[in-house]
Parts: structure tokens; sequence; C-alpha cells
């Protein structure tokens, strides 16, 4: 054995205990018996040490919650203590090389995804042109202020909840506490949709009174009924679905952080969409023979929901979102309302308006929300909570957060390829350009206030989206008009 590995040995001896890191060499010589200077042979030091250096490219820095600096210097001591929920496996030593995927491989696993999700929302379209002739929607016309409503904030929801554990996968929490993840983050999901489909309902017969001036309350309960029924079983459905994606993306070496949203937006909407009109028309059969079902169900989720709360205040972090996660909802509800109010005075003067909107609005939506959940992932593993290795006035820059070599500019220009065969329609690269600058500056000032961008950027940037989409299209087709005066543009 040389000195230089000696000195090497010795510091870990002293930092680590190396029967905890056995998983990580897949070698039994390492738990099978005493670390010894009598025991181990120089070819087992000899194959150790190269895979002793690649963890400690891999271990993260955080500042007095799990600080792990390697020196590998001769004679030089090891520096570690570890995080209590971090989980020295192969996976954290994976989920490191995913974060410095080539431009190429982010391209490939965005990919089906993206075009996953574009198909979702198309059919979400087609689901919608029929079910408008249902009976639902003719005799309680109210639904339709529901729809956009209960969509967005539910897509909101399943997306957030894909950032987040995508991050919890890639930062090695999942490894350990697997069970205690899932269960928290289901009843987190539920007590959220149950919440927000209250207040979308609420929202929508506010909206139905203002012009009338008076409230139809069997219409209430039905649409309260219809809200809370669909929230809680499609987020049931679809927070298993995420769920299934993200473990089977680590299985196959997949960033989960490049599929997971994607697919939940564009099952999001399609699930959503189908269950309302489902679900709204039996209850709406209740409402005409068994008044009394639609109270009932009503009860019974508002009764659910401290039991769904209990659950979710088993892990930290969800306890944390049922404190303190809600400003995001509730603000990410009046900036789509501002990008809705819009459509409907546009859509007046320009009718074909609608054919373009959701589409346009729910792909910038989602590119900033796939930005959003690789930024997120990227500063829990590489910042601590509240702090930032650079002044938060150097995201304010557009050559740094598309022309720079850092990481969330490089994974920004592969997001920008995806609008390009679609050059046509200006307003979509414009669209997604302000998206992802937002994004960078958004993601870092949450992080700087300690708030949990997982939780609270992605509500933000889908909102926005529809706003600057909606206003983009205004433009066009004002623009249009305007260069086509005299003639009958509609």
């Amino acid at each position: 054995m040389n000195e230089n590995s000696k000195n090497e040995l010795n510091g870990l001896r002293a930092n680590f205990e190396l029967n905890s890191m056995a998983a990580l060499f897949d070698d039994p010589l390492w738990y099978k018996h005493e670390v010894t200077d009598s025991k181990l042979s120089s070819d087992v030091v000899a194959d150790s040490i190269p895979m002793l250096r690649k963890m400690g490219e891999v271990l993260n820095s955080k500042n007095a919650k799990g600080e792990a600096n390697l020196a590998f210097s001769s004679g030089d001591s090891i520096q570690a203590a570890s995080d209590e929920d971090f989980s020295f496996t192969h996976a954290n030593i994976l989920d490191s090389s995913l974060s410095t995927a080539s431009s190429c491989s982010l391209f490939l696993q965005i990919l089906f995804p993206f075009v996953l999700a574009g198909l979702g929302m198309v059919l979400a379209g087609f689901v919608l042109d029929i079910v408008q002739h249902w009976n639902l929607f003719v005799e309680v016309p109210e639904t339709f202020i529901l729809v956009p409503a209960l969509l967005g904030l539910k897509g909101n929801l399943e997306m957030t909840f894909a950032s987040k554990l995508s991050t919890l996968a890639n930062i090695g929490r999942m490894n350990s506490r697997l069970q205690i993840v899932i269960i928290a983050n289901l009843a987190l999901i539920q007590v959220q949709a149950i919440v927000v489909a209250f207040l979308a309902s609420g929202f929508a017969v506010m909206l139905a009174w203002i012009p009338k001036g008076q409230i139809d309350w069997s219409h209430a309960c039905l649409l309260c009924a219809s809200s809370l029924a669909t929230a809680s079983l499609t987020s049931l459905v679809l927070s298993t679905a995420v769920i299934c994606v993200i473990l089977m993306s680590r299985n196959f070496a997949i960033n989960p952080d490049n599929i997971a949203t994607p697919i939940a937006a564009s099952l999001g909407d399609l699930t959503t969409l189908g269950a309302l009109s489902l679900l709204g028309s039996i209850f709406l059969q209740a409402h005409l023979n068994e008044t009394w079902l639609n109270v009932v169900v009503i009860v019974t989720f508002m009764m659910a929901t401290p039991f769904w709360t209990y659950l979710a205040q088993k892990d930290e972090s969800t306890t944390d979102v049922l404190e303190n996660g809600w400003s995001p909802i509730i603000f990410s509800m009046l900036i789509s309302s501002a990008g809705g109010f819009m459509l409907e005075s546009t859509i007046k003067q320009f009718p074909k308006i609608a054919v373009f909107q959701p589409v346009i609005n729910g792909v910038g939506g989602n590119l900033a929300a796939i930005q959003a959940s690789h930024l997120a992932t990227f500063y829990h593993q590489h910042h601590s909570f509240g702090t930032l290795t650079e002044d938060l006035s150097r995201h304010f820059s557009f050559k740094r957060a598309f022309l720079s070599d850092d990481v969330d500019a490089r994974s920004a220009r592969v997001l920008l390829l995806f609008v390009a065969p679609c050059h046509i329609f200006f307003n979509w690269v414009i669209q997604v350009l302000l998206l992802l600058y937002v994004c960078q500056l958004l993601v870092a000032f949450l992080w700087s206030l300690e708030v949990d961008p997982d939780c609270a950027a992605i509500p933000y940037l889908t909102a926005l989206g529809d706003l600057f989409g909606t206003f983009l299209l205004f433009l066009i087709f004002a623009s249009l008009s305007w260069f086509n005066k005299g003639q009958n543009f509609q």
C-alpha cells in the first residue's frame, strides 16, 4: 500500500463510519469484516479509493445541515457531516449524473412527455367541444365558469406535486423514507384539492351572481358537489400516476424533473374535464330527484379534510406547506381570473381567439413548469435554504438567463427549441421567453425568502402563462384587424 493511499484511508477512518457506506461499493469485504489495516488488502484499497473520490464529487455542500466537504490531498483529512434525511446510495450518485446531463439528453427526455402534454390539451379541447351540449352545461350554465377555474387550479396542484416529488427523489429523501413521504404527500394533495375545489365553486357562484343579482342555491350545491368529487377523485388518480412515473424514471436513469411535470399537466386537464362532466351529470340527476344527495356529498368531503390533514402532518415538508403554502394557489387564481376577464372581453371581438388560447397558454406554462422543477431541484441540492451563492440582482440579466454557462441557462435554451417549429406563432416564442426569464428570477427570489419554489413557483408561472398568452394573442388579432381595415376580419 503506497503512502498516499494510507493517508487517504486514515482520513476516511477518522470521519466516516465505513460500514454505513457499504451499499455504495457492492463489495462484501466492506461490511463483512472490521476495517483495519491488517484486514484491508492493497487491492481492496486500490479499488475503493476511486469510488470514494467519486462520492466526494457527488456529496452536496450544505452549511450546518449535512455539509460534506472532501479534501483528497496528501495527508488531508476528510471533513464530513451527513444530513439525517440523506441516504448514501447508488441513487444519489445517479441523481448527480442526471443533473449534469447533456443538452441533447435533456431534449430527448423532455420530447415525449412534451408531445404527450400537447396531445392531452388538444384532446381536452375536443372533450369540451362535445360536453358543452350536455344537459349539465345547458341547464346549469354556471358550470362553464367553473371549468377554467377548476382546471387551472387543479393543474397547478398536480404540477406542483410532481415538481416537489421530483426534487425529493433527486436529493435522496425518497430512498430511506419512501412510505412516509408518499402517504404524507398524497394526503396533502387531497387537502389542497378539496380546499381549491370549494374555492373554485364559490368563485363560480359569485361570478354567476353578479349579472343576475341572486343566487340559485340548488345550482350552488350542484356545482360544489361536482367540484369536490371531481377534484378529490382525480387528484388521487393523478397523484398515483405521478408517483409511478417518478419511481419508474429513476429505475431507467431518467431525471423525473423532465417528465413528471408535463405528464401531470397533460393528464390533469383531460382527466378533470372528463370527470367533471360525468360526475356533474350524475349529480344533476340527483339534483332533480334526490336533492339531499348533493348536500351529503359536500358534508362528506368536508368532514374528510381533518383526516387528510392529520396524515399530511406526518412529514415535516408537507406540514410546512399546510401552514404556509396557500398564498401561491390563491394569487394564482386571481392572476388566472385576470386572464379570463381579458379573454372574455377579446373573444367578443375576435371569436376565433378561443381556438388558439388553450394550447398556446398551456404549452408556455408547461415549459416554464419544467424549468421551475429543474431549478427547485438544483437549489435544494446545492444551496442552503434561504441563501444564494450569488447576488439576486444577477438574475435580472437576460444574458445570464439564456446565454451563460449556468445549468438553468442551458436548460432554458433547450426548452426554447420546442417552440421553434411553431415560430409562425411568434407570440408563442415571446411568451415562453418571458416565462423562462421570470422563472429563473422567481425561483431565486422565493429561495432567498425561504419559500420552497417547488410549492410556490409553478402556480405563479402557469397563471402568468395564461395572462401573457391571452394578451399576446389579443395583440396579434388586433394587429391583423388593423392591417385589414375595411375587411370583415373575424
